[in-house]
């Protein structure tokens, strides 16, 4: 199976629940102003967002008079149209060949956070580099141990200390051993706990200053992990991440569980995070980077 059509069998469950009811909204009617109050209504109501919402019923309108479209059965293409647009080009993982790359991944507990790692993982590693991973989250007794599955599921070294110590002493034998093994990648896990937001910034942002003073010019990507079956929970999380470190993407998991995939809407729309990844199954190959277009035709087609 090829992946656009895995990504548009993902989307069965958002194209069920939002294109049926977008189909029944617009076929057999002029567009008007209540066309265009329902739509709206109908894009909040699978986790657009309100304001992300606002903006594309004001381009589609715009669009619209422009092109001087006047049935509703017409809108379809015009959203499809502009969804792609907005979205903008493709924003590809930053990866520099012939020196030590960091991803510092970071996220709340659950939305498959370690699952993403290991993945990423796994698919560097059949692309020939070597991979390495940092056992950052010491705060959950598991975590290591999970990352350790999947580094031996993977083939490659994990880096762990035990449990409750600093993460910042993690990842700085990591980096030294990454560097004495002519590592390509290494991969940071961190703790996702979001109820004491000081205790983790101060965390991240020593874990981030650990990384710059032994490995200057390594970390290419703070990558926050998303699960999409939280719907507008996910907005919420990108915002608090977002204020404790300088996010340069995101993975979206679960896409292929969830009847809310408008959250990808808005987290375009509100918070101006690229969406980089996502996850639509349980394989490695089942993570791949995020193409704008081909979400808006397999959403709407």
């Amino acid at each position: 199976m090829g992946f656009m059509q895995k990504l548009a069998d993902s989307l069965t469950k958002t194209r069920e629940k939002f294109v049926a009811k977008l189909d029944t909204l617009i076929t057999g009617r002029a567009i008007d102003e209540s066309l265009y109050e329902e739509l709206e209504e109908l894009l909040i109501l699978h986790d657009v967002g309100v304001a992300a919402s606002a903006r594309l019923v004001a381009e589609l309108r715009k669009l619209a008079n422009q092109r001087k479209v006047k049935e509703g059965h017409l809108i379809r293409p015009l959203l499809q149209e502009i969804i792609s647009e907005r979205f903008g080009k493709r924003r590809e993982v930053l990866l520099q060949s012939g020196k030590l790359n960091v991803f510092l991944v970071v996220g709340v507990n659950g939305v498959g956070k370690t699952t993403s790692i290991g993945k990423l993982a796994q698919s560097y590693r059949e692309q020939g580099l070597k991979v390495m991973l940092a056992a950052g989250d010491t705060f959950r007794a598991a975590a290591a141990h999970q990352l350790e599955i999947w580094g031996e599921r993977a083939g490659v070294q994990v880096v762990a200390h035990a449990a409750g110590g600093d993460p910042a002493a993690v990842v700085y034998d990591a980096l030294h051993s990454a560097r004495a093994k002519g590592i390509d990648l290494l991969l940071v896990d961190t703790a996702g706990r979001l109820h004491n937001k000081t205790n983790l910034m101060q965390e991240l942002g020593k874990v981030r200053r650990i990384i710059e003073r032994e490995a200057p010019g390594a970390l290419q990507e703070i990558l926050l992990v998303v699960d999409a079956t939280t719907g507008q929970n996910a907005l919420t999380q990108v915002r608090e991440f977002a204020e404790i470190v300088p996010l340069t993407g995101i993975i979206l998991t679960k896409l292929d569980g969830t009847a809310k995939g408008g959250i990808v809407l808005a987290i375009q729309e509100e918070q101006k995070v690229p969406i980089k990844l996502i996850g639509v199954g349980e394989r490695a190959q089942d993570l791949r980077p995020f193409d704008p277009q081909e979400f808006a035709a397999a959403l709407l087609s």
